[in-house]
């Protein structure tokens, strides 16, 4: 089902929704006169983008607003201890999760009996579909832990990465540039403005240097630090012998950090990707920001695509400066994030990249 759900015709279909909320987004952050908090803006928007496009839900933004707040407050407390006492991270967790699994059902229940208007196939519909397929309808309960299952992927990984993002973009103005250049020279990007119908899923893959500063952000700045295996037969690693059966956690932030191939490692550095230098491709296991071997992250392929079209609105139709005097720390639980979430001024732009002013700056220029 992941397959068909993350199949190369199934991004296809996503990548115009994919921009629409992306560019509404942009211009929300641009039309605001004050900074904004990059991280939990990008929380917004990548649960905007799982409810929108890959569920297809019809939900209005004031009510879609309100299920964010409950998702939320899920996810702050699903890794609570579990003592059921009242007031206690566990009780609230549970309580927020009965709110969502409600604004769940009746979204998918909506969606059922209205079929009317689809120009593409989402993730949901697929879902349903292998159900159907596979002669088993699927019940309400797991279709609601399904749609619970594809907004998690979608959400806190692909936020971290997004802010990790605009930050590097922020702390190395060339890399934009560079970006800018390559999004003209293929005919992307012509006097300030994106080319109505450029941006297909093979332009996009077909933009080496993007890709490139999207490998280096989640290979300096991997969302997660590692995963957990089930040692399948007993092996030895530098002298010790880990039985079979036992649970093993492998580091990929580590595994970063100490792998031979890349040099430099604390230095921002696309170019260490790009054809002269290749250094992801000495070895399987060097760079592994989804995961390795068969349990690979499934949705890799959209958190990329995302991270992409992000990275070409943010080049094209935006300016954005940091509002703090100084870049701030970053924290690695639960994801890598900015301890204060990084805050940003953004600008909206013209099609002749000319900073367009607000109502209230326009005003105000008026008046000197």
């Amino acid at each position: 089902v992941f397959s068909k759900i993350f199949s190369h015709e199934a991004l296809e279909s996503y990548l115009p929704k994919i921009q629409l909320v992306i560019k509404d987004t942009l211009r929300a952050w641009s039309s605001n006169p004050e900074s904004i908090n990059v991280y939990h803006e990008a929380q917004k928007l990548t649960f905007r983008m799982a409810i929108r496009v890959l569920l297809g839900f019809r939900i209005p933004d004031e009510e879609l607003g309100r299920l964010f707040e409950v998702y939320q407050q899920f996810v702050e407390n699903v890794f609570s201890l579990p003592m059921d006492l009242p007031f206690s991270g566990y009780r609230r967790g549970i309580r927020a999760r009965e709110t969502l699994q409600k604004g769940l059902e009746k979204a998918i229940q909506e969606k059922l009996q209205n079929t009317q208007g689809k120009d593409y196939a989402d993730a949901l519909d697929i879902l349903i579909e292998s159900g159907k397929e596979n002669g088993k309808e699927l019940t309400m309960q797991e279709l609601k832990d399904g749609t619970l299952e594809l907004i998690f992927a979608a959400y806190a990984t692909t936020a971290s990465a997004s802010t990790s993002l605009i930050m590097q973009l922020l702390k190395h103005p060339r890399v934009l540039e560079k970006l800018r250049e390559e999004l003209r020279s293929k005919g992307i990007l012509h006097n300030g403005c994106i080319c109505e119908g450029s941006l297909r899923l093979d332009n996009i893959n077909g933009l080496y240097y993007l890709d490139c500063v999207i490998k280096e952000v989640l290979r300096l700045f991997t969302p997660i630090s590692g995963g957990y295996r089930t040692v399948l037969q007993t092996f030895e690693l530098d002298g010790f012998q880990i039985p079979k059966g036992w649970s093993v956690m492998y580091s990929i932030r580590d595994t970063h950090d100490t792998a031979p191939v890349f040099k430099d490692v604390d230095v921002f550095d696309p170019d260490r990707f790009g054809q002269g230098r290749s250094e992801d491709k000495d070895g399987r296991f060097h760079y592994l920001p989804f995961g390795g071997g068969v349990r690979t992250c499934l949705g890799k392929h959209l958190a990329k695509l995302f991270l992409k079209a992000l990275a070409i609105e943010l080049a094209s139709t935006s300016r954005f400066e940091l509002a703090t005097r100084t870049f701030p720390k970053i924290t690695l639980v639960p994801v890598v994030h900015p301890v204060d979430g990084l805050k940003v001024k953004f600008f909206g732009l013209d099609s002749n990249q000319n900073e367009i002013l607000t109502g209230t700056d326009a005003m105000l220029g008026a008046t000197v």
